[in-house]
C-alpha cells in the first residue's frame, strides 16, 4: 500500500477549501452583525435627537 502524491494534494487542497469556506461563513456573518449594530446606533441617535427636538418645542 503506497501513498499516492496527488490523493495527498487533492486532501491537502480540499482541507484548506473546507477552513477557507468556514472563514468566509464567519466574516459574512460577522459583517452583517457590524451593520446591524451600526443602524441601530443611528436608530438610537435621531430617536434622542426627535426627543430633544420635541422637548425643544414644548418648553
Amino acid at each position: 500500500m503506497g501513498f499516492n502524491t496527488g490523493d495527498l494534494v487533492y486532501q491537502l487542497i480540499m482541507f484548506i477549501l473546507l477552513i477557507g469556506m468556514i472563514f468566509a461563513v464567519y466574516f459574512f456573518v460577522r459583517t452583517l452583525l457590524a451593520r446591524v449594530n451600526k443602524s441601530n446606533r443611528m436608530e438610537q441617535k435621531l430617536d434622542r435627537v426627535i426627543e430633544l427636538l420635541e422637548k425643544d418645542k414644548r418648553g
